[in-house]
């Protein structure tokens, strides 16, 4: 009689039908994790309203920093779970790190080493990390609304902020003009109507998509600060930026069933030039005559643009070092310790043209990802694509009068670029 034993697999070799089963590969189109959006979204919340400035024991618990890690890591964990890589195949991740790369590559060249280490520490490098997160968290059209509802809601006690200091003369003392919202990102009255013009095109877009009453009530409220206090920041920049975000609006809905809201906010605005502050119409018409400001801040970015070409022309390889341009100028202009006011040149001033270079194809490729949402998408994502294809369309304007190569602004809204176009190559594989 023969004993058969069951001779058991090694441990370490596991049978095939259990390891396909139990092991099979996770998908690209797995969603990320739900910890790591929420913290997204808070650090959002804490970026803009900046709640450490009013209670100081914020301040001390580094609420930004610890929000900003904890999306990080459960980012980072769930992909590791999945089995998935980091982030998702995109050409503007490509571009985003390739900058990171060229800026390492200029830093020991750098006019001073450490402070644009700090620099890069302390602020470029979070953005380029929020870029990696929006692209790759928000990643179903619910996340991508959550957020565009998250930057209109955040709007509002930025826009009342700045309406309240105009009522109550709060201002810049150096210009006489209103103190923006008391947070790192619309402090400075320029930098107020930047943040509001590149949200306005998502609450436009929100509005178009919405059906209750109540929500487009809302809106509509949302929308009207967002106008005023743009225009009571009175910025010459927010001023050519928002006429170009309702121009392109009025032109994109001229023959959509949403022509009346382009009728409606035509009369709005001939209305509205009745009460204007006193003085705008005068700060505005400086635009095409710098003597004639009297602040004589035109005169002054007009000669830190000259100073900054100059630079470039006799540098135009690896640049002073990021965020030297503020050096360059001292040398040139005077120590006044300002940026030079373009983002287009502080990136050539500071990395070089192929730095320039990188930037204007990573902004052209977000932009293009933007209009392939909106191409492509469905009817629910059309007017979110193409809220967000408008807001860069009004970045590319603003960022020739902004110091912003290295703040959130343009990478909060290229980041919601390629959210959009991971939505619409979902919608479109989901239904193949």
């Amino acid at each position: 009689m023969t004993l058969a034993y069951a001779i058991p697999r090694e441990w370490w070799r596991p049978e095939p039908a259990a390891a396909s089963a139990e092991r099979a590969p996770a998908s690209q189109d797995a969603p990320a994790s739900r910890l790591a959006y929420a913290a997204l979204l808070a650090f959002t919340l804490i970026l803009l309203l900046a709640p450490q400035h009013r209670f100081p024991l914020l301040a001390t618990l580094r609420i930004a920093f610890l929000t900003g890690v904890l999306a990080i890591v459960a980012h980072v964990w769930n992909r590791w779970a999945l089995g998935l890589p980091l982030a998702r195949p995109a050409r503007e991740t490509r571009l985003v790190f390739l900058l990171l790369v060229w800026t390492l590559v200029g830093l020991p060249f750098s006019y001073w080493p450490g402070g644009s280490v700090e620099l890069l520490l302390d602020l470029y490098l979070k953005a380029l990390v929020v870029f990696w997160l929006i692209g790759n968290v928000v990643d179903t059209l619910p996340r991508l609304r959550g957020m565009a509802w998250t930057l209109t809601l955040l709007s509002i006690p930025l826009a009342a902020g700045g309406i309240s200091n105009y009522l109550s003369d709060v201002t810049v003392s150096t210009h006489d003009r209103i103190l923006g919202y008391d947070s790192g990102l619309t402090r400075n009255p320029n930098d107020l109507a930047l943040m509001l013009n590149l949200i306005l095109p998502l609450s436009v877009s929100l509005l178009l998509s919405s059906q209750r009453l109540r929500e487009r009530a809302l809106l509509l409220f949302t929308l009207a600060l967002q106008l005023i206090a743009v225009v009571l920041t009175f910025s010459r920049a927010g001023f050519l930026t928002l006429a170009l975000l309702l121009l392109v609006y009025g032109f994109r809905l001229r023959r959509t069933r949403s022509w009346r809201f382009v009728a409606a906010g035509a009369l709005l605005v001939a209305l509205a030039v009745a009460f204007l502050p006193s003085g705008y119409l005068e700060r505005i018409l400086t635009l095409r005559a710098i003597e004639a400001d009297a602040t004589g801040s035109a005169k002054e970015r007009y000669s830190g643009n000259v100073a900054a070409l100059d630079h470039v022309a006799e540098h135009p390889l690896l640049g002073a070092g990021l965020g030297m341009n503020i050096l360059v100028l001292n040398e040139t202009v005077g120590a006044k310790w300002r940026a030079v006011h373009n983002t287009y040149l502080e990136y050539a001033v500071d990395l070089g043209v192929p730095g320039l270079l990188l930037f204007l194809l990573l902004l052209w490729t977000c932009f293009r990802s933007a209009r392939a949402a909106r191409r492509s998408g469905g009817a629910a994502l059309f007017p979110l694509a193409q809220g967000i294809e408008i807001s860069l369309i009004g970045f590319a304007l603003a960022a020739i009068f902004h110091p912003a190569a290295y703040r959130f602004y343009f990478y909060y809204v290229g980041g919601l670029a390629l959210a959009a176009r991971t939505v619409a190559e979902r919608e479109t594989e989901a239904a193949a």
